[in-house]
């Protein structure tokens, strides 16, 4: 047991004696390692290019809104292949009649036409096309009689106008562009509400990191001291039993106890290890260059005295809480969603009109002076109505997002009373913390009392080894317990801000994406 214990505290000496060697101490606020994670925890950034891919798709919306322009030009030939359908002409020669079987006049055609638009439509669901077309024709024509060539003719015509078409009924409010514009815009709120929530618990999670290195650090030095008072407590007794006044075996049993508290050290020498790790992953993307840093955290762990109250705390909640928001976005969702569903239940009832010059002339210069002056304006109005008799997929589309909604709103009356009830759990629970660390703290006092007289008593004779060591781990156990409620009760002061959705506004931090 000896040899055991005596191993085991050179091992856990050696390990503690490399590791301070190679570690470069590096002294942080808990608003060092904040800063720290906002700029380089590996979460936040990737989170930040949400909201900016939610923007880009909102932009690539309004592309429902481009106008198009078409052009095309074509060049048509037709040989003017002669008609079979004609006429019987009899001719009288001598005496016989002969008949010759006439052919219709055919014509043979040669055309260039150029045709262009530029239309799109626009937010009060008005459609509009700017038309302009360019027709040329030429060719010879040819005589009926003799199939020679009669004549050779060309022809230029040419028209602007402008075609128009408003919708009244469906998709006058609001139509597919515009309701893909409004959800996406309600998302972009959504996605920065998503980004709020991932600062909120990278920020928790930095803080609770930082109060458990800080434990672990008070842990490391609660079982120093309990392998101090072990080891003394071995080195007195050896004495003792040197001079005849104490056992062998009460020796033996304060070697067990040196074993027993080196064994502490090193699982709380492991713990500080992983407890650094655990803050560096959080606030580095180069975890390298933070491998051989030793952390020291320049807060101590205390109690500070916080006004609990519920009625502010869930008035937060209610009101700044990112998934609460993101819940009443859903539902201002679906409110948009439903107001598309009920316009398709109307019929398509739209205005139509156009408005135009044309021209026609030999030539094209011609053709565009009769339209620049506007000698031949044309124009068109009316209605069109579309009515389709059962509408089945429009009526029960919009029923079903009437159901979608009420079933939305109590989701969102769901998650709000969820809210209260955390808040209120998490309000107790930093009470009772804060009792705990008070309690702790005189059950710590009172244990150092008590082992300090019954070492006296000891010493003099009128108590035992075992109750000594008793004492001993009674002492330790309350100091681990006085440094445990502290932590818990400044981590519980974290949680709250974070059932709160008030972290961000506590530390002073405004949210920025990408």
């Amino acid at each position: 047991m000896k040899r055991i214990g005596i191993s085991l505290f050179f091992s856990a000496s050696l390990a503690a004696a490399v590791a301070q060697t190679n570690a470069t101490p590096r002294a942080l606020s808990l608003d060092d390692c904040i800063q720290s994670a906002l700029a380089h925890n590996f979460d936040l950034q990737i989170q930040r290019y949400d909201p900016q891919l939610s923007l880009y798709g909102l932009y690539a919306d309004y592309s429902g809104y481009d106008p198009t322009f078409n052009l095309s030009g074509e060049h048509k030939w037709n040989s003017g292949a002669i008609s079979s359908n004609g006429y019987t002409n009899t001719t009288l020669i001598g005496t016989n009649a002969v008949s010759n079987f006439v052919l219709f006049p055919r014509n043979s055609s040669d055309q260039n036409l150029l045709n262009t638009d530029l239309g799109g439509s626009l937010p009060w669901g008005l459609n509009y096309d700017f038309v302009a077309n360019l027709t040329q024709s030429y060719g010879p024509s040819y005589s009926g009689t003799t199939n020679l060539l009669a004549s050779a003719n060309k022809n230029t015509d040419g028209s602007v106008e402008v075609d128009l078409t408003q919708h009244l009924l469906k998709n006058f409010w609001i139509d597919s562009t515009r309701l893909t514009i409004q959800v996406d815009k309600n998302r972009l709120k959504y996605a920065g509400q998503t980004l709020r929530q991932h600062f909120i618990n990278t920020i928790t999670e930095v803080e609770n990191a930082y109060y458990e290195l800080i434990y672990a650090q008070e842990s490391v030095k609660v079982q120093q001291e309990a392998l101090t008072l072990a080891q003394t407590q071995l080195d007195q007794d050896k004495q003792r039993v040197q001079v005849g006044s104490l056992a062998p075996l009460d020796v033996q049993q304060d070697e067990a106890q040196v074993a027993q508290s080196q064994a502490s050290l090193i699982a709380a020498q492991s713990k500080l290890n992983s407890s650094q790790n655990a803050l560096k992953n959080l606030i580095t993307d180069k975890y390298t260059e933070w491998h051989d840093v030793d952390i020291q955290p320049t807060a101590t762990l205390a109690a500070p005295v916080v006004m609990f109250d519920l009625q502010d705390s869930w008035n937060k909640g209610l009101t700044i809480r990112p998934d609460l928001l993101q819940a009443r976005l859903d539902v201002e969702k679906q409110g948009i969603n439903l107001k598309f569903e009920r316009n398709q239940l109307f019929p398509s009832l739209d205005v139509v009109g156009s408005y135009g010059y044309g021209g026609a002339n030999r030539d094209y210069s011609g053709t565009f002076d009769q339209i620049n002056t506007g000698d031949q304006p044309y124009y068109t109005f009316g209605a069109k109505l579309s009515m389709p008799l059962g509408n089945v997929s429009a009526r029960n589309g919009y029923k079903a997002g009437k159901v979608t909604e009420k079933q939305l709103l109590l989701t969102l009356k769901q998650l709000e009373q969820t809210v209260m009830v955390n808040i209120d759990n998490a309000v107790k629970l930093a009470q009772s913390d804060y009792q705990s660390v008070e309690a702790s703290r005189q059950a710590r006092t009172y244990a150092e009392a008590a082992l300090n007289a019954e070492q006296k008593k000891y010493a003099v004779g009128k108590s035992t080894t075992f109750t000594v060591l008793q004492l001993q781990n009674t002492l330790t156990s309350d100091r681990a317990a006085e440094i445990r409620a502290l932590a818990n009760y400044n981590e519980d002061l974290a949680n709250l801000s974070q059932q709160e959705g008030s972290t961000l506004e506590r530390h002073k931090i405004d949210v920025q994406a990408k």
